[in-house]
């Protein structure tokens, strides 16, 4: 059993302090993995809240059949994905909206990192939007393929092609802006 399940089990037995502690270790990941699939922050971070709270108020059963987190996460995307069956169109923030370069540090190594960052998520929106989902939880996340599998509604070997032509994507993407990157 996971810290997450830990907790969740807690919360169901009455310790309203085990679903502040599950949103303090899970919201900013959630919101991210999010934001890969609307490309919109703000909007992330209310379906985001949307999530903790069906959790919170429907309190599905967890089975333990995978990781809380990644139970989470597809109870994250559903969320999401049924947001925007409902509503066709959403507001794109423009990315450049969310980093305020203009409060450089300064360390010069600092703002080349920080520069280096902005590309990388500049380029991911590029992305299709499965091939953002599939690198945010495999990279950022450190899910495994078969825990994504699962979050994606999708089979292990889906799983490996789409994160196999994801990392070409946006490897080429990259290169052509003249990204340096250690390892990709």
């Amino acid at each position: 059993m996971d810290n997450g399940s830990i907790l969740y089990r807690r919360y169901l037995d009455g310790d309203d302090e085990a679903m502040v502690e599950l949103i303090r270790i899970h919201k900013d990941g959630l919101m991210l993995y999010i934001r890969g699939i609307t490309s919109n922050l703000s909007l992330a971070e209310e379906l985001m809240e949307d999530t903790f709270f069906k959790l919170a108020a429907k309190k599905p059963k967890f089975s333990g059949k995978c990781s809380f987190k990644t139970w989470l996460f597809t109870i994250g995307r559903n969320v999401t994905l049924d947001f925007m069956r409902k509503n066709s169109r959403i507001s794109d923030t423009p990315l450049e909206n969310h980093y305020d370069i203009s409060d450089e540090r300064n360390i010069e190594q600092d703002y080349l990192r920080e520069e280096q960052k902005i590309s990388l998520h500049r380029a991911m929106e590029t992305l299709s939007s499965d091939y953002r989902q599939v690198l945010y939880l495999t990279f950022f996340e450190e899910l495994s393929n078969a825990e994504a599998a699962v979050v994606m509604k999708k089979s292990r070997r889906q799983i490996e092609n789409l994160l196999y032509r994801a990392k070409l994507a946006l490897r080429s993407k990259l290169e052509k802006e003249g990204f340096e990157y250690e390892k990709l």
